[in-house]
């Protein structure tokens, strides 16, 4: 009981819209590790050992996992780090043709992110502390993309605008930290195990693709599930006056789609770490 209470008592306290959440991005980076090949796991945990250059005892980072939450980590120095946080999505309109430029000046936007980062740890120039810190971007950015309320909008910050309610829970919840927290952790957890050894034709099937094409996949989510479900209006109909609702039916629908994405960011990570550094 006290358990539940708890569990509760999370999911209705405000807390930051950073997206999937520990628990997901922890998951992504799992499938990841699973699935790159032991030279690549060995040149990447290498790199954990110069951690300490980065400066940020208050974050930890000794290993994949602490890298893909590192990120959101920092994120609370301000000071030091709020220039990275229009790295974390990219607001692309879903009620327009698909224009990611538009929404990605100056490199400002987690799908150049991906690629700037990728480049940066595939220079084997570099010091090791300037690689882990692309490293620990490029973990967490790739999980970032794939959730479908950072790369689709309707002028209300991905979500963060649209007040919803996951199920029977009401609290303080809109669509953006619905798909980021609940939805995703119920995802993860109904169905067979994720971090696991994938085959080569599942890998074949998920991992393919530029940066552009998996931001249009998310952006497409965005538009045909996120907005429609919790509506239950078309994506770009009139703006609601109630707060929105995505009932256990719709939850249960919208699972294999979370899912998939979760695969997908997973295995097009342990692609893209295999890329850079080998």
């Amino acid at each position: 009981m006290f358990k539940k209470l708890l569990i509760l008592a999370l999911l209705l306290s405000p807390t930051p819209a950073f997206a999937w959440g520990a628990y997901a991005h922890r998951t992504i980076a799992g499938i990841a590790e699973q699935n790159i090949d032991p030279v690549t796991k060995a040149r990447m945990n290498s790199l954990f050992r110069s951690a300490a250059l980065l400066g940020t005892p208050q974050c930890d980072l000794k290993n994949i996992g602490d890298a893909s939450v590192w990120p959101d980590c920092i994120r609370r120095d301000r000071l030091r780090w709020n220039y990275t946080s229009p790295w974390h999505y990219q607001n692309v309109d879903i009620c327009k043709p698909f224009d990611l430029k538009s929404a990605c000046r100056n490199g400002n936007c987690v799908s150049a992110q991906i690629d700037r980062n990728a480049a940066l740890l595939k220079d084997k120039a570099l010091p090791a502390h300037v690689r882990l810190e692309a490293l620990t971007f490029l973990v967490h950015f790739v999980g970032d993309m794939h959730m479908p309320l950072h790369s689709g909008d309707r002028s209300d910050r991905g979500g963060n605008d649209v007040s919803a309610a996951y199920g029977a829970i009401e609290g303080r919840m809109n669509l953006h930290w619905l798909w980021d927290g609940p939805l995703a952790e119920r995802a993860i957890t109904d169905g067979p195990e994720m971090v696991r050894v994938y085959s080569a034709e599942e890998k074949s099937d998920k991992s393919f693709g530029t940066t552009d094409f998996w931001a249009m996949q998310a952006w497409q989510i965005a538009r045909d599930y996120s907005y429609t479900t919790v509506e239950d209006q078309p994506s770009c109909g009139p703006k609601l006056t109630r707060r929105g609702k995505v009932d256990n039916d719709e939850i249960r629908m919208l699972i294999p789609t979370a899912r998939l994405q979760i695969e997908r960011s997973g295995l097009r990570l342990a692609r893209l770490l295999e890329e850079s550094l080998n």
